[in-house]
């Protein structure tokens, strides 16, 4: 197994992409904290790894609170002695709002949960990482943070500056047994693109624009499939991969 013995965390974990990668980890070997604010979730994702014969706990909390994040990785070290692996998975849309209709609050929400939880889950597990001479993270991105117009003006600068993050906290710890990389998957089959999660009340000007380019997108991806991924990345067989972005799209960028 590929992560035997190892100590994760996936946050974003009660759907979609989060709950593939914790299933993932966990049959590979990994001990995973589960993490989302949907209490319900957690708890039919552990009763059907426990089922499997996989070790995951869940853990309640909100990306978007410091203190929250804090306990989180407090939390897998206490039951695990170490923290391996962080994977910064949970994120939310935008409603298409370009920079002329969006509001502050919807500015400082998307911020808060795409970029700046990210940094302090990454600054908390970086300093255990440190004393424990090695660790991996992972930042799911998007191909909308290294493209103009994949959503709104409030996810592409959070998954611009969670790729930024990303190099940057690469290329300052590669000395030190810590490798950060990040996944720019295109459309993926979550509740985002199901349920319209995050597109509620979209923009008709930002849709209509943002929506032109989805033509060339040949499909959406399942879960598993950027969950191989992030397994690829947590492993030692990309154990030369740092600093970096790995695009999973099926091509749509190509374009």
């Amino acid at each position: 197994m590929k992560l035997e013995g190892k100590a994760a965390i996936v946050t974003g974990a009660s759907s979609g992409m989060g709950k593939a990668m914790a299933l993932q980890f966990a049959r590979e070997g990994a001990s995973v904290v589960a993490v989302a604010r949907r209490k319900e979730k957690l708890a039919e994702l552990v009763q059907y790894a426990g089922e499997e014969g996989f070790k995951i706990l869940a853990f309640q909390g909100d990306i978007a609170k410091k203190e929250d994040i804090d306990c989180m990785v407090d939390f897998a070290f206490k039951n695990f002695g170490k923290v391996d692996i962080l994977v910064n998975n949970a994120g939310i849309a935008d409603n298409n709002m370009p920079a002329g209709e969006v509001s502050d609050a919807l500015w400082d929400k998307v911020i808060g949960v795409n970029l700046t939880g990210p940094l302090y889950s990454c600054r908390r597990a970086v300093n255990i990482m440190l004393e424990q001479g090695s660790g991996n993270i992972i930042n799911i991105a998007s191909v909308g943070g290294l493209n103009g117009s994949r959503a709104g003006v409030a996810y592409t600068a959070s998954k611009f500056g969670l790729v930024g993050l990303t190099k940057n906290i690469g290329y300052m710890y590669a000395t030190k047994g810590i490798r950060c990389n990040a996944i720019c998957p295109g459309g993926v089959e979550t509740e985002i693109v199901t349920k319209g999660v995050g597109f509620e009340n979209p923009s008709p000007f930002g849709n209509e624009r943002m929506m032109l380019g989805t033509a060339t997108s040949p499909r959406a991806a399942s879960p598993e499939e950027i969950a191989k991924v992030a397994l690829f990345l947590a492993s030692d067989d990309s154990s030369f991969i740092n600093g970096a972005t790995i695009v999973a799209d099926g091509g749509w960028t190509a374009y």
